[in-house]
């Protein structure tokens, strides 16, 4: 890993990307890699020209930003060394979680608060997307998660399942997985399964009984073509920690 040359800071600028992957696909993937080293609470990406293969991951602490930059620096990631340092300045999110008041510039009113030195603009791709978030108040441009209700994937109520799926011992091509945390979804589980041969879809939903800290949790069903295609993910997976203090339970049904 090389030194980080900025001040540290919970926000993380990405860069060597591969341009070439979606957007939604890219911040589905960078979600999946980095929340097991703490909170996220914002990815900000774009196809912009200006801002094509970087990205920018805001953690809710320092801790968990350093620990994902020490093991993720250089790490080939869609066939490309990812590059990360700490970001030049503070997010957006970061600054709502400091200061609950705090409003980003709009179209509206950008050029006055920029004038009154209320937000310092720096020179590289963090202003690029800085300036572009300023002149445009497009969601698109940003995937946040609600501190409230971690679930950027609406699931419906009547479709919790009243029973969880009976474990079995022999191998089969269904796997069960247990105690996930409520912002996972099957976009985010698809990650972790599709590296394995045979893997054809999750079905992630919410499970019918809290656990035991009294924390709603999710479940899911995972697909494979054969059951001894499954039997390898299954062993590589089970105990896998998706984020700090949860880890993945996967069984045959």
């Amino acid at each position: 890993m090389s030194a980080p040359s900025n001040q540290p800071n919970t926000t993380l600028y990405l860069k060597n990307l591969n341009d070439k992957v979606n957007k939604d696909e890219l911040k589905t993937q960078l979600y999946a890699l980095f929340t097991t080293y703490g909170k996220i609470i914002d990815i900000i990406a774009s196809k912009s020209q200006k801002m094509r293969g970087q990205a920018f991951l805001v953690f809710t602490d320092l801790a968990s930003a350093t620990s994902a930059m020490r093991a993720c620096d250089g790490m080939m990631f869609y066939d490309k060394p990812m590059h990360i340092d700490y970001a030049k300045t503070k997010s957006y999110a970061t600054l709502r979680v400091e200061d609950p008041e705090f409003v980003p510039p709009s179209a509206a009113n950008a050029s006055s608060i920029l004038q009154n030195g209320k937000r310092q603009r720096d020179g590289d791709a963090a202003e690029e997307r800085q300036a572009k978030r300023e002149k445009s108040d497009d969601s698109d441009e940003e995937m946040e998660i609600d501190d409230e209700d971690e679930t950027p994937q609406k699931h419906d109520p009547s479709a919790t399942p009243s029973s969880v799926p009976t474990q079995v011992q022999q191998a089969t091509q269904r796997l069960l997985c247990t105690n996930l945390p409520q912002e996972v979804t099957d976009d985010v589980l698809s990650v972790l399964f599709q590296q394995y041969k045979g893997f054809q879809k999750t079905n992630v939903t919410w499970s019918p009984a809290l656990n035991p800290a009294g924390i709603r949790v999710k479940m899911a069903q995972v697909f494979f073509e054969s059951p001894e295609l499954a039997v390898t993910a299954k062993e590589a997976l089970d105990g896998f920690t998706l984020k700090k203090g949860w880890q993945m339970s996967v069984v045959y049904i």
